[in-house]
């Protein structure tokens, strides 16, 4: 997050924000900043994002659906502000941890071949080792002295919008969010490639639940999307994963999705219709 801090200061803060008593590697004034960034551009984002998936994605005819709440939108857009905040605080710290270099994250690229295997070491570790942390956490979350606590809120919605994507209870949110943050102090990661996937994560959030299930079947059997994430809200104890199927595979909680074996929910809601 310097390099969101090393255009912000210069453009923003330190002309137009901060006293000069307060210089840019003020730590109490990156923590102010980062929380600031973090807040107003996440939640940018996630109503961005949210709100184009709802528009060119979101099938609407499941709002017909006798499971979908009345006034629910809204009820999700309200849980997301509200919860955004407490979840931001603690990112922003550990974005404060990075900024003062206590992470592994480095600037630039070796020049040559070994650029290559640099950059598929970062994808690919950062990709294998969240969707891994994800999976156990978001399934110790569910077990029954947590679940009514903290998850519950997020199963509020058995028909989720896009706009269900960040309704969580803030320390839930936070948890599923830590591996992310994690991945920087244990392993080396590029800077930029640090920040493309935090973007990238936000965005896969808001997917996995547009209700939008048209996948390539030649990547239905590995990725875990919108089609396995809607029956996990609505049978809890599968599909638990964040981008793939092979924790939930490996670990027996693998459900194929009704949506690919013809039991979709605008099948169900036009049914309830009639």
């Amino acid at each position: 997050m310097d390099l969101v801090l090393d255009f912000m200061d210069p453009h923003l803060f330190t002309p137009y924000v901060y006293p000069e008593s307060w210089p840019e590697n003020y730590w109490p004034r990156q923590l102010l900043s980062l929380f600031a960034i973090a807040l107003i551009g996440g939640l940018a984002l996630y109503l961005g994002t949210a709100a184009l998936a709802y528009h060119f994605l979101f099938d609407k005819r499941v709002m017909d659906h006798p499971l979908f709440l009345r006034n629910q939108i809204r009820l999700e857009i309200a849980t997301s502000m509200m919860s955004a905040p407490l979840m931001v605080l603690p990112t922003a710290l550990m974005f404060l941890l990075e900024v003062r270099g206590l992470s592994r994250l480095y600037d630039g690229f070796p020049s040559g071949p070994s650029m290559v295997l640099t950059l598929g070491r970062d994808l690919f570790g950062f990709l294998f080792f969240t969707d891994m942390m994800i999976y156990w956490i978001h399934r110790l979350l569910h077990h029954r002295l947590v679940y009514k606590y903290l998850h519950k809120l997020h199963h509020k919605w058995k028909i989720p919008t896009p706009f269900a994507s960040h309704a969580f209870h803030p320390v839930d949110g936070f948890l599923q969010s830590l591996p992310y943050h994690l991945y920087p102090f244990l392993f080396p990661l590029n800077k930029v490639v640090y920040l493309t996937f935090f973007v990238f994560v936000n965005m896969w959030t808001v997917s996995i639940h547009d209700g939008y299930y048209s996948v390539p079947d030649n990547l239905k059997y590995f990725v875990n999307g919108s089609a396995h994430h809607t029956d996990h809200h609505l049978y809890y104890d599968y599909n638990y994963g964040q981008y793939f199927t092979l924790w939930d595979r490996l670990c027996s909680s693998f459900k194929d999705p009704s949506a690919f074996n013809g039991r979709s929910l605008v099948v169900e809601a036009e049914n309830k219709k009639k």
